[in-house]
């Protein structure tokens, strides 16, 4: 190129890539062609003229978070960098941080958000800062009632108060006795209510747990015997009292008759389901729900996006909402 075709050629790219003007407007003010434009413009990227650097923040690993997305068949992942202090946190805080700042994307005026319990979606919660006027339910009890200030009932309240939305707790531990005293519960009037707005439900936030202590509230929940138990069966991973084996299939799904919690039906027709969970020791649990059907999002981090690029066969597109068992 000529010192006249260099100049026209970064003048074009100005207007193009930093006025924001279109090519046809561009072919009008140097009375040439569009197409012209579009070859002018192509030849600065390979001149060197321009040059085109794609930025995020730093704790993001954009090319992690397009590999899982494609892997799994997601709508959204998103990989956060993992802190060397933190390789064994079964919940790193960063990453409530940044699904807090997902939600933000993802609700929508007039939705109704639903929070089941979990270390994460607590984090989230916590560092929510906008969130457009919504409805706020629980979806699932507690670990424990004496908590509930600072568990998934304050976690309902603070993302109600930060929409401006109404909030709809649920005032009951998670895991009960029997089914039957379950059942009784479910037909409390508070209770009752909040499970009425399931099925309104249209974007969700869940956490995910292996089955080992401190990893699992669940398991952790359950006499020894139980555990041994539900071990026995496969079980890989838990979300929201919910079982799976290493395939995503579900497992002891008796305990579910025991638990106040949504529904895996529920779950599975809900629009946008947003799990967040990371760290090396939820690895293998994260590849078992993300194969269940009950997740279109993801927010994890590289620690467990590592695990997750390799782990066995290629998993069935999410987005298809498909029972492993079907």
């Amino acid at each position: 190129m000529g010192p006249a075709e260099l100049v026209q050629a970064a003048a074009m790219a100005r207007r193009f890539y930093l006025e924001g003007k279109s090519k046809i407007q561009i072919a009008e003010e140097f009375g040439v062609s569009r197409f012209k434009v579009a070859r002018v413009l192509e030849t600065a990227l390979e001149r060197d003229l321009v040059r085109i650097e794609i930025r995020v923040p730093a704790e993001l690993d954009a090319e992690r978070s397009d590999a899982l997305r494609a892997r799994y068949g997601l709508r959204h992942a998103v990989v956060v960098e993992s802190p060397a202090e933190a390789e064994e946190s079964p919940d790193p805080e960063n990453l409530g941080e940044v699904a807090a700042d997902l939600l933000g994307e993802l609700v929508t005026e007039g939705d109704v958000l639903g929070l089941a319990w979990g270390r994460s979606t607590i984090h989230m919660a916590a560092a929510l800062d906008r969130l457009p006027p919504c409805t706020v339910v629980q979806l699932t009890g507690v670990y424990d009632a004496g908590t509930a200030e600072r568990g998934s009932v304050e976690a309902v309240r603070r993302a109600a108060q930060v929409s401006g939305g109404d909030a709809h707790p649920i005032y009951a531990p998670m895991l009960l006795p029997d089914a039957a005293t379950a059942a009784a519960l479910r037909n409390q009037t508070g209770i009752a209510r909040a499970f009425e707005y399931f099925d309104k439900v249209t974007v969700a936030c869940v956490s995910i747990g292996s089955w080992e202590p401190g990893i699992s509230t669940v398991h952790d929940m359950l006499s020894d015997e139980e555990r041994a138990h539900y071990a026995s069966l496969g079980v890989a991973a838990e979300m929201s009292a919910h079982l799976f084996d290493a395939q995503g299939r579900r497992v002891g799904r008796d305990l579910g008759e025991r638990c106040i919690t949504v529904e895996a039906d529920r779950l599975r027709r809900i629009p946008e389901v947003v799990a967040i969970a990371g760290g090396q020791r939820k690895a293998a649990a994260i590849d078992a729900v993300l194969r269940s059907g009950l997740v279109t999002s993801l927010v994890t981090d590289t620690a467990a996006a590592d695990f997750l690029l390799t782990a066995g066969n290629a998993p069935r597109p999410a987005l298809q909402r498909a029972d492993p068992d079907d």
